[in-house]
């Protein structure tokens, strides 16, 4: 582990030096992904232990696949979903033979993009409406779907995100689509990964394909373009190794807001209002196709550097214009491509793609805890109630005590595969297997 030889070890919490910007959470809402943007919530009466039989309020199957997180809100819960009728094996073949991807892939001849309310108390579907869609669309890689990124819930709109296929508003009162926009075109390869994020009255959204790279924000009440801005640090030549799926986090530095953008061998701040670059800085080795989220706290933005060999950078933004972040520590053990760490108090917690649990202390990097709770993991988790949820591939949720032991509280099963995180609520959680939506009970142990 490296360390630059200065750490603060002391950080006055009240000062806004570097702390994440979002609406408070209600303990009755989940509004995009991760909540509050950094998986945290204060619903309180949640279950620690359930199962098929146990604990389920109810279940309701969604048609098609997504991998986005439910957003909750109004007494409703909206997923989206993507219905693709597949190609025909010879078309499928001829596509495969043109692309650049050597992983398995899912190409279709047309895809419905939709989204699917269902109402909080019954799981019964209210709505299922098409957003978008399109014919011939971009393969995927088998294990993504064309519905990944998790919309945005904000009063009685749904921003809908599908990637390069677009992105759409919709009435959630009437169900009618108010606009849409198809020109965020980059060749994903793999398929859609980042969320879009709201800041007052603009969508901001990455852009990182192996073909171009940017980062866009549109005015939310019209879905057309307000800035545009290229990704200004020199990539490597691999096309492969210049696509990002992270999503950005509004953090406020200085008494300003920033936004805080992971792409691929970089990451950067901008200025929300204007997209204009504050600053960037290079992870100092290879990292690409992330999709970790940033979280931030203690006077640092936290950041990993996906694929190949992921790191864990703590960064202290700068306090000059021009300058780049001080990297206050690097962590290299186990850190996750795809699943986003969680800041809870003075440690953060996270969980690597093949199932080893750490804890570090936030301040110096230095690890308290690892420990192994499963195989697969690609959702982020969260914290609510005083604990922490972990979700792995196949269905199974584990519950740790946050602390500097490791403790684990239960492990629950659920049918199916789970690839997307959960949404909590004050007495329930909200989970999403490729199967089904599950509103989970208060437990009664």
């Amino acid at each position: 582990m490296h360390r630059t030889a200065r750490i603060m070890l002391t950080i006055v919490t009240t000062v806004c030096f570097c702390s994440p910007i979002g609406s408070a959470m209600a303990a009755d809402s989940w509004l995009e992904w991760r909540g509050d943007g950094q998986g945290r919530s204060d619903a309180k009466d949640l279950p620690v232990r359930w199962g098929e039989g146990e604990n389920i309020v109810w279940k309701t199957t969604v048609p098609g696949l997504g991998w986005s997180t439910p957003v909750v809100g109004g007494g409703r819960v909206w997923v989206t979903t993507a219905v693709d009728r597949r190609s025909s094996a010879a078309e499928a073949a001829r596509r495969r033979k043109q692309s650049t991807n050597s992983q398995p892939l899912i190409i279709s001849d047309f895809v419905s993009l939709r989204a699917v309310c269902l109402d909080l108390k019954t799981g019964k579907v209210l709505r299922d409406v098409e957003v978008l869609s399109e014919k011939s669309p971009q393969y995927i890689h088998r294990e993504n779907s064309y519905a990944t990124p998790t919309p945005i819930l904000d009063k009685n709109r749904l921003y809908c995100h599908y990637g390069p296929s677009g992105i759409g508003c919709l009435d959630t009162e009437t169900g009618d689509v108010l606009w849409t926009n198809r020109t965020l075109r980059v060749k994903h390869e793999n398929g859609p990964g980042s969320s879009p994020i709201l800041w007052k009255d603009r969508l901001i959204i990455h852009c990182d394909g192996i073909d171009a790279q940017y980062i866009v924000a549109l005015d939310a009440a019209t879905g057309k373009e307000i800035w545009k801005s290229d990704r200004s640090g020199k990539l490597r030549p691999e096309a492969q190794m210049r696509k990002s799926y992270a999503t950005s986090l509004i953090v406020e530095s200085n008494g300003a807001p920033q936004v805080v953008s992971p792409a691929a061998d970089w990451i950067y701040g901008y200025d929300p209002t204007t997209g204009g670059e504050l600053w960037k800085l290079p992870y100092g080795e290879l990292g690409f196709s992330n999709a970790p989220r940033p979280i931030a706290g203690k006077g640092m933005v936290f950041a990993c550097t996906g694929y190949m060999k992921s790191k864990m950078l703590a960064l202290r933004l700068p306090t000059q214009k021009g300058a780049a972040p001080e990297v206050v520590w690097r962590f290299s053990k186990q850190v996750p491509n795809v699943s986003s760490p969680l800041l809870v108090g003075d440690a953060i917690y996270f969980v690597s793609d093949r199932g080893i649990a750490t804890c570090l202390d936030a301040v110096s990097g230095e690890p308290h805890w690892t420990a192994r709770i499963g195989k697969n993991f690609w959702a982020s988790p969260i914290f609510a109630d005083g604990r922490i949820y972990f979700f792995d591939r196949e269905g199974r949720t584990t519950v740790v005590e946050p602390g500097t032991q490791f403790r684990k509280l239960a492990v629950n099963q659920l049918d199916g595969t789970h690839m997307a995180s959960g949404a909590a609520i004050d007495g329930a959680l909200l989970l999403r297997t490729e199967k089904a939506v599950y509103r989970i009970g208060a437990a009664r142990d």
